[in-house]
């Protein structure tokens, strides 16, 4: 095989997740009625914002090679949180700061500390004291939705500030700034994960935590701090929830993970870790939306949904097998 054609198939599967997604938008567009229209695609960007800033942490972590089930629950207690905070309807107890804009970055703050304080204990147990990552991320998604249900006694925090809702509505070039939040979070964790020591060493500790370590490698800090950022990055995504749904249910987000996930696999993360890129994971939630947005458009029950995600993860999964073959061989 000659270097060229060598280098045009690493170039296919590094990026066949974005050749899939624009497979099934001109497939849809050509057969699913009025799907091609700029207000349809505008849609499904909006639509994937909250998931795709949680699938960025939810990446992280396995990149590094372990696992996070707990980014659901903690995206709804930050959500909480700011909706008891700063609604003024529910339970909300409207605390109003002067002037009004201060409520934005206070409110970001505390989504990101209650986010980032849970992925510190979740990467304290696992990497300190070696406890299963599936294990204390499994209990953390328990006890963590518990508490929102503590807190929340059940009910619901409504009429988010408008100063916080602000960001779901006002519009840039088309697209909510939740939107271009998502979008900038992706840019940003995709550049650290390309251009900087961290992220080529989390590449490197999914890939072999033993010969990293040797390497020289602080393996157990740059884990621990996947795991704040994971939790941090869940917060994030807590936060636009909160403001997509101007406040805060006890059940908000159910549901999230497994989208989630579908998405970082489809995106081309391997769960053994050391592979995958976050633009890859942007494109795998993009094509889940695009799919939502199709079944809505036909009028299908929404039972489809859950079929068809189901099926993608187990076509990503053996995609994947099938991609490393094909890796063997060009080596």
């Amino acid at each position: 095989m000659n270097p060229r054609t060598r280098q045009v198939l690493e170039f296919i599967l590094d990026n066949l997740v974005w050749f899939m997604l624009v497979f099934v938008l001109v497939v849809f567009s050509l057969f699913v009625p009025n799907y091609f229209q700029l207000g349809i695609f505008a849609n499904i960007i909006e639509a994937s914002s909250v998931l795709g800033v949680m699938s960025i942490g939810l990446a992280l972590v396995i990149i590094a090679g372990h696992m996070d089930l707990s980014v659901e629950s903690v995206a709804a207690l930050s959500a909480m949180a700011v909706g008891i905070l700063f609604c003024s309807a529910g339970i909300g107890l409207g605390v109003q700061l002067h002037p009004e804009w201060l409520m934005v970055p206070v409110s970001l703050l505390i989504a990101l500390i209650v986010g980032g304080i849970i992925g510190a204990f979740n990467g304290y147990l696992v990497v300190r004291l070696k406890m299963s990552a599936f294990i204390i991320t499994l209990a953390s998604y328990i006890w963590v939705r518990g508490l929102v249900l503590v807190i929340s006694g059940g009910r619901s925090a409504q009429d988010l500030a408008p100063a916080i809702r602000w960001f779901g509505i006002q519009r840039l070039l088309g697209l909510p700034l939740t939107a271009w939040i998502a979008i900038s979070c992706f840019v940003v964790f995709s550049l650290i994960m390309a251009k900087t020591p961290f992220g080529r060493h989390l590449v490197m500790i999914g890939g072999n935590e033993t010969a990293t370590f040797r390497a020289g490698i602080r393996v157990n800090r740059n884990l621990v701090i996947a795991f704040i950022l994971a939790g941090a990055i869940a917060g994030l995504a807590g936060w636009l929830l909160a403001i997509r749904t101007s406040g805060a249910t006890a059940n908000l987000g159910v549901g999230l993970l497994f989208n989630a996930f579908a998405a970082v696999v489809i995106g081309g993360v391997s769960l053994k870790g050391g592979v995958g890129t976050l633009p890859g994971v942007y494109a795998g939630v993009l094509l889940l939306s695009a799919i939502n947005t199709a079944i809505n458009l036909m009028g299908l029950p929404a039972n489809f949904t859950q079929v068809i995600h189901g099926l993608l993860v187990l076509a990503a999964v053996l995609l994947d097998a099938f991609k490393q073959t094909i890796r063997q061989r060009l080596a």
